[in-house]
């Protein structure tokens, strides 16, 4: 991912909480010579070695496992808040832009066993049902029900790379920073609201 400099981000409890809170991921590979990609939950986890790792599943029936024992290379595409920004907003001629925060994880990929895939399961489900009024447990559910369960492969995914992105209109003054803050947070869109509060943690 190309990302200049000053839009580097290098901090891992950054990275690690954006991970965390934006796990739904796009999963690329390549399978017999083509370009594949899931739209998947992909959550950030500690494996035994007390490595972290990327952890999920896709269906049995997803043509792009196939490529996972050809090629085990994957990439793991995570995006966050984004906005347009108009250079109206500016005081000075400019052109118009986009914020946003994104990360890029690179590794490799391994299906596990059905038994690994169930604990994968049950982490994901308790997590999004925490809050719940009447929370589902995997744990609660039929065998009937688990049966659907094997129609998927869980996989880990060993982590060689991470590249985070967080384009924030860090280049500007603090005049015209102020101004995207406000201008952002006139629109109402609850996108362009949530890049303006994390612009707003950038500078205090």
């Amino acid at each position: 991912m190309y990302t200049p400099h000053i839009y580097k981000n290098e901090n891992p409890e950054e990275i690690r909480t954006f991970l965390k809170e934006n796990s739904f991921g796009i999963l690329i590979n390549q399978t017999n010579g083509k370009l594949c990609a899931t739209h998947i939950p992909i959550e950030l986890d500690i494996n035994t070695d007390g490595k972290e790792i990327l952890q999920g599943h896709i269906s049995k029936l997803n043509p792009q496992a196939e490529g996972f024992a050809e090629n085990d290379h994957v990439l793991a595409v995570f995006t966050g808040s984004h906005a347009y920004i108009s250079s109206s907003w500016y005081d000075h001629e400019n052109v118009p832009t986009w914020n946003y925060i994104a990360v890029h994880v690179y590794g490799r990929i391994k299906i596990v066993d059905e038994a690994t895939s169930i604990q994968q399961l049950k982490k994901l489900v308790d997590k999004y049902e925490t809050g719940s009024e009447n929370p589902v447990r995997v744990e609660n559910l039929s065998a009937k029900t688990m049966r659907e369960s094997r129609g998927i492969f869980g996989f880990e995914i060993e982590i060689d790379e991470i590249q985070a992105t967080k384009k924030l209109s860090q280049s500007r003054d603090d005049y015209n920073f102020k101004n995207i803050i406000s201008e952002l947070e006139k629109t109402e869109n609850p996108q362009a609201i949530a890049v303006a509060r994390e612009m707003s943690k950038c500078r205090k």
